[in-house]
């Protein structure tokens, strides 16, 4: 995305918390690079002044939809208010929203009222819309035939399976009519967080499906997860480099292929598993 669109003339303003994808995807442009703290829209304002004061072309504001590790929903409106203020673009990777938040599954545009104003939106077929392959990137059709052009990624590597495209066309189809799962998949969110933190866990605030479990401890995390698959939940531990040293996590997902009696048993799992290692 990025090495196609900008050169050392553009400026590319990343959020602190953004995936490793996109700062890798950073790193290979030529663009100068400026980053802001998590939704810090003062901080945000500053590095957009730099930018210009730079002498910058381009600005292309980049940021995660949701944050993957924290669970966090960017300030999508806040954001796009900023970049008409100072004429730059932004950009959305929405990974970890795509099917799943917004009206009719169509992401954290939707979800915040940023509507039409983000002008390129990143996603993936391998997470809500059924663990495909591949990905896309919806914008104006200048910018798509551009990357078609220029993208390397694009024109060098082989195309998606035809069978792949057409299950990712036949889930955004099933995802655009899943209110009802929608609807399920927010109240196992809910009773999970509830849950974990009625039996003492400390769970980072947010709305998502995404609810990290803080632990602090690296070898906390890793004992925890292995705890709970021997109870027969399977979880994953995250620590530095992954997150920050001292932000080890288990970072649990809620899927509305689960049952009530799924999420209650996660909980009753965690909390054995909490009091065992004294954590709760």
């Amino acid at each position: 995305m990025f090495e196609p669109l900008l050169d050392e003339a553009d400026a590319i303003i990343s959020d602190s918390l953004n995936h490793a994808s996109i700062i890798d995807g950073v790193r290979l442009s030529k663009a100068k690079r400026y980053r802001f703290a998590n939704s810090d829209m003062n901080e945000l304002e500053e590095r957009l002044k730099e930018a210009d004061s730079a002498g910058a072309r381009f600005k292309l504001i980049a940021s995660d939809g949701v944050f993957s590790m924290d669970g966090y929903v960017a300030k999508l409106k806040e954001v796009c208010a900023l970049a008409d203020r100072y004429g730059a673009l932004v950009l959305v990777d929405d990974c970890h929203a795509t099917g799943h938040l917004g009206e009719k599954g169509r992401g954290t545009p939707a979800l915040t009222g940023a509507g039409g104003r983000v002008d390129i939106v990143t996603g993936t077929f391998g997470k809500t819309l059924g663990g495909g392959m591949g990905g896309f990137v919806a914008a104006a059709q200048p910018i798509v035939d551009l990357l078609r052009q220029r993208a390397r990624p694009y024109l060098f590597s082989n195309s998606l399976a035809p069978p792949i495209a057409a299950g990712a066309l036949k889930a955004l189809e099933i995802a655009i009519d899943a209110d009802d799962r929608r609807e399920l998949l927010q109240a196992h969110a809910r009773r999970f967080r509830a849950g974990v933190e009625k039996a003492g866990f400390k769970v980072l605030p947010g709305e998502t499906p995404i609810i990290p479990v803080m632990l602090g401890d690296a070898r906390l995390a890793q004992d925890l997860a292995q705890a709970l698959d021997d109870l027969g939940v399977f979880v994953a531990g995250f620590f530095f480099p992954v997150v920050p040293k001292g932000a080890a996590r288990i970072r649990t997902q809620m899927s509305a292929a689960l049952t009530t009696e799924d999420i209650d048993f996660a909980v009753s799992a965690f909390t054995e598993a909490g009091k065992a290692l004294g954590i709760v």
